[in-house]
């Protein structure tokens, strides 16, 4: 939900800051996981494998520099016309929009930005709170020159897109959510809490051996567990390899999931043009979908309850923006249900000045 698999928090459970050694979902791919599992095998390290893998993605890559001692990854897919930024999800890159991106180029010019702390991007010891990302990504914005984009944020990176479109109105066409406007994307009181949305969260299947044998394996178990898989580079770029492409550990460092959950802040209002899709009811994967327990469908009964909560509060609470809701869509809405999302999008990027 939330932030959930958004890819998550490397381990980070809401509220504390704690460290869950879960060996589960590598970057979290179900709506309520707040935690990313650390995977360890021996991995020494990414680069032994880019050397003979190359990302087939149509995209150029550049650094940009967006505070001292810290540069940006930033992809460019091409394409005319209005600039479309894209922000992903807490532990994600910009890779993870590799096959989404080019989808768009055909009316718009594309580009990703991937976080600070997260793949080929810096991880400095401070700069966290959401404002600060929200300055890096207006940082990015500045040095392409780019001239009221239209920026996309998945799941966590609500909270830039809103502290972008509150503090800075001017600078940015629109905004759209794609399952980001939960709580710390917009908090005016009447919404819901994610320690309430993961109150019982049911555990995450883990990998087993012959799932880290590779990318590709990791691909499909991620499939066969969640309903949706990545791009290959998107593994790559966060999680090591050995010399022979078994899949190792994370590459981001808890610090950094901890800082950016203890930097979340609070957002009331939203005066740009924006679109927001949200995942609801949510389709939690075939792990959860097809478990007999009769605790795991209380909680996603109970967890999408309270979701539909937040997105009422967001939808009464941000006039400016269209709300669209995707019955059984994964939070990953644009990997599930990516025609939906491109309809959408360009729907309501025809609206716009």
């Amino acid at each position: 939900m939330y932030i959930h698999h958004m890819s998550l928090a490397a381990g980070v459970k809401l509220g504390r800051c704690q460290i869950v050694p879960l060996l589960s979902m590598l970057h979290g791919t179900r709506p309520y996981v707040f935690v990313l599992s650390i995977v360890s095998l021996l991995a020494p390290s990414y680069a032994q494998n880019s050397a003979v893998w190359r990302d087939p993605s149509p995209h150029k890559v550049q650094f940009v520099t967006v505070d001292e001692n810290v540069k940006l990854e930033v992809l460019d897919w091409g394409g005319r016309g209005r600039p479309i930024v894209l922000l992903s999800g807490l532990g994600n890159t910009a890779h993870v929009f590799d096959d989404f991106a080019p989808k768009l180029t055909t009316r718009y010019h594309v580009y990703g930005i991937t976080r600070r702390g997260f793949g080929a991007s810096s991880a400095p010891d401070s700069g966290y709170t959401a404002d600060r990302l929200g300055d890096d990504v207006l940082a990015v914005l500045d040095s392409l020159k780019l001239s009221k984009p239209v920026v996309v944020g998945h799941s966590l990176a609500g909270e830039e897109l809103s502290s972008l479109g509150s503090r800075h109105p001017s600078r940015v066409a629109a905004l759209v959510y794609l399952d980001a406007g939960y709580s710390y994307a917009f908090d005016n009181g009447k919404g819901a809490e994610l320690e309430d949305v993961m109150k019982g969260m049911p555990p995450e299947p883990t990998p087993g051996s012959v799932d880290l044998v590779s990318f590709s394996a990791m691909q499909v178990w991620f499939q066969r567990t969640r309903g949706i898989t990545f791009p290959e580079a998107e593994f790559r770029q966060t999680t090591d390899s050995s010399s022979d492409g078994h899949v190792g550990k994370l590459r981001t460092p808890p610090r950094v999931y901890q800082a950016i959950m203890a930097g979340k802040q609070k957002y009331t209002n939203i005066p740009v043009p924006a679109l927001a899709i949200f995942a609801l009811p949510h389709d939690e994967g075939p792990y959860i979908e097809q478990s007999n327990d009769p605790t795991v469908k209380a909680f996603a009964v109970r967890a999408n309850a309270l979701m539909e909560v937040q997105v009422n509060a967001f939808e009464s609470g941000v006039p400016t923006a269209r709300v669209i809701r995707l019955p059984h869509a994964n939070h990953y809405v644009f990997l599930s249900n990516e025609a939906d999302v491109l309809r959408e999008m360009r729907a309501f990027l025809a609206t716009l000045k």
